[in-house]
């Protein structure tokens, strides 16, 4: 995959020509000099000199937008995405898992859980963001063969969440609220502190991967979401509060066969399947005292939940044998299998004591040998491995235009 000629032969003219620009640079001023009334009269070689000025600018600019934090400069092949290394720090120190960062994404406010379609190397991500004219999220495809911008394929309605291909990649699947309003509903009022809106009028669709043949799975009272898809794209697991709390089931990818998979009181969510579909890691908050399960129960009746302490589990994709991997009193989130099957990436603020900074870590599925990945200052989460483990999609606030701005990157992984 190479990005476009004119990108790849440009940078290759800028980083070869600095001795020749300043060769001819000196000689044109020179000469300027010798003939300057002759040079003040003619317009043609003032327009030759202005050009020449601009072309030597803007290679010198490209040059340093192109070098990453320890000054080396990144192949020129890679994925496309929207834009190359972009003119902040990518790549930042410690990060040895990391060779080569792309930014795919720039514009908006939220551009956040990207995921890969279905292949050992993929050829496009489907992702939430927030971008004009849209005022919430609304799901969008990314061809990562290409430069061209991401397209919508949700209905432009409501909220949307959790895109994700099913196998084959003509079609697709993500929650939405547009049945339940056009407009998007109100944010959670942080009157009770820090909480996550669980929107009852969410509920999960499958589309063709343009967005058109819309169709509706689920139609249970309250919040149906999170869903992804199993390796062999017979199965999706998601979230629901159908039962009066909220729990995982899986399902048919036509709707059928409900199952729920988990019963114990509290937040069991986010889940995604290992790589041979025997297991299903998760995200879960199950309060274990009385006082705080009667407030968590009492967020949820308001369609809220308080976040701040996730835990990491894994169970058998029937539900059975559920283990708990973190214990550390921190938010962890985001799940996912690395490719071989014996470790898991997550998103967690462990690594911050105020609990405000979000970094990736990997864990083995004992629950040893964690290690941090990410070491920027701000937040980096949702994680997903190519299945040939490659490449690592994340999203971000590294290099954000504004304040908080969240955007999708890809990484070559090193093992």
């Amino acid at each position: 995959m190479r990005k476009p000629a004119m990108w790849t032969n440009r940078k290759s003219i800028c980083r070869q020509g600095a001795k020749t620009r300043s060769f001819f640079f000196g000689a044109l001023v020179s000469w300027c000099s010798e003939n300057f009334s002759f040079f003040c009269c003619n317009a043609i070689l003032k327009r030759l000199l202005a050009a020449f000025l601009v072309f030597c600018c803007s290679c010198q600019s490209q040059q340093q937008s192109l070098q990453k934090p320890d000054g080396r400069l990144p192949a020129a092949d890679g994925l496309s995405g929207q834009a190359d290394a972009g003119n902040g720090a990518l790549i930042f120190p410690n990060e040895k898992h990391f060779s080569r960062v792309r930014q795919l994404t720039r514009e908006g406010e939220n551009s956040a859980e990207a995921y890969f379609s279905f292949g050992q190397s993929p050829q496009r991500l489907i992702f939430q963001s927030t971008r004009p004219p849209f005022q919430c999220d609304q799901i969008f495809i990314l061809d990562l063969l290409s430069n061209a911008p991401p397209k919508l394929v949700s209905t432009g309605k409501g909220r949307t969440t959790c895109g994700y291909f099913l196998k084959g990649n003509r079609h697709i699947v993500f929650s939405s609220t547009h049945l339940g309003g056009e407009a998007c509903p109100p944010p959670p009022s942080f009157s009770r502190g820090y909480v996550w809106a669980v929107y009852p009028d969410y509920d999960i669709f499958v589309a063709r991967d343009d967005g058109s043949d819309l169709r509706q799975l689920t139609d249970s009272p309250g919040y149906d979401a999170e869903a992804t898809v199993s390796p062999d794209g017979k199965k999706i697991v998601f979230t629901s509060t159908r039962d009066g709390d909220l729990d995982i089931y899986t399902m048919n990818v036509d709707g059928s066969g409900v199952r729920r998979l988990t019963s114990t009181p509290g937040y069991d969510g986010g889940p995604f399947f290992s790589p041979d579909g025997k297991h299903i890691v998760y995200r879960a908050h199950h309060p274990q005292t009385p006082e705080a399960l009667k407030e968590y129960q009492e967020l949820l009746k308001e369609n809220l939940i308080r976040p701040s302490q996730l835990d990491i589990y894994v169970m058998n994709a029937d539900g059975s044998n559920p283990r708990q991997i973190t214990n550390n009193g921190a938010a962890n989130f985001a799940p996912f299998f690395h490719p071989g099957g014996k470790k898991i990436i997550f998103t967690s603020n462990l690594a911050d004591p105020k609990r405000r900074n979000f970094d990736l870590f990997l864990i083995d599925l004992d629950g040893t040998n964690q290690e941090r990945v990410t070491f920027c200052d701000d937040f980096d989460g949702f994680p997903m491995f190519s299945p040939d483990g490659k490449k690592l999609v994340f999203c971000s606030n590294r290099n954000a235009a504004v304040p908080r701005q969240t955007n999708v990157f890809i990484a070559d992984w090193v093992e």
